[in-house]
């Protein structure tokens, strides 16, 4: 049953990882390609650690997923623990509906949203200007960006990161809340000593992949805000990658970057789930 995944890993994942080693190359496509081109070793990435705008980039990414795993981590957790208080099946599934909408829209439409709601000529600046204050245009202020970014990714995926916390309070066993209501434990005690403990090694699992996937903060959602508030706050890492070696034809620098991108994330999981274990949670893997 496994093969055909199998297969399709093989295939379109640890095949075209071998291109990586063009990384390695002075790469040219159209005069050799990865069998022609020759070998420069480490060149790539001496240039590219020496390049101010990568370093921007990465400063930018890592600050950006700094913020979000304090401001936008613990949202679909408070907001997994407010649906399964809903008493009524049939308004929680719509609350349900409500908030997993925004995760099917594109990158385009949310920040259009967000342009109409928080733009120069979107609507609070027009009331503010209704009742004498000047307008505010947020979608162009650098010092708000990280901000407005948060905000985004909240409004879109907080309502779908839910699923996973749902699925894991569905299996918490209720004569634990029925014995410890017994007990004369208020809803907040049961909260604190049942669910969470229940989350807990979700939430810990779950934390070890955001930090595995710290330099991908998205490509979209920064690339279509770049000219509103500047390269200097919104190059990130995957948009340098863009500017710097797709759009460039610079591939081997390009894939040195990327190469950079995927050690460091192999870094962290590993790092995480090391923490994980000596605190007594299982992680992402474990040794049998």
């Amino acid at each position: 049953m496994a093969m055909p995944m199998l297969v399709i890993v093989t295939a379109f994942w640890w095949v075209p990882a071998l291109g990586n080693v063009i990384a390695f190359q002075d790469y040219n496509p159209f005069s050799g390609g990865i069998l022609g081109s020759p070998i420069i070793g480490f060149t790539n990435f001496a240039q590219l650690f020496g390049d101010p705008q990568f370093i921007r980039a990465v400063v930018n990414t890592v600050g950006i997923t700094a913020f979000q795993l304090v401001f936008y981590f613990p949202v679909p957790i408070a907001l997994a623990l407010l649906l399964n208080s809903v008493v009524s099946g049939r308004l929680r599934a719509f609350i349900q509906g409500v908030v997993y909408l925004p995760h099917f829209f594109s990158w385009v439409l949310v920040v259009a949203i967000f342009q109409q709601m928080f733009g120069g000529a979107g609507l609070i600046a027009q009331i503010l200007r209704d009742h004498g204050h000047a307008g505010i245009d947020w979608m162009t202020n650098s010092d708000t960006f990280i901000l407005l970014v948060t905000a985004e990714t909240v409004w879109k995926d907080a309502g779908w990161g839910t699923i996973v916390f749902l699925a894991a309070l569905s299996t918490i066993d209720p004569n634990l809340y029925e014995a410890a209501a017994v007990d004369g434990a208020r809803r907040w005690r049961r909260m604190w000593h049942i669910t969470l403990p229940g989350l807990r090694p979700v939430i810990v699992l779950l934390l070890i992949l955001r930090l595995g996937d710290a330099l991908n903060v998205g490509f979209e959602q920064f690339m279509l805000q770049r000219g509103a508030v500047g390269s200097k706050v919104s190059e990130v890492f995957d948009t340098f990658v863009y500017w710097s070696g797709l759009r460039t034809g610079d591939f081997g620098y390009g894939a040195a970057a990327g190469l950079f991108k995927g050690l460091v994330g192999l870094a962290l999981i590993l790092v995480a789930n090391r923490v994980a274990h000596a605190l007594g949670e299982r992680g992402v893997y474990s040794r049998s």
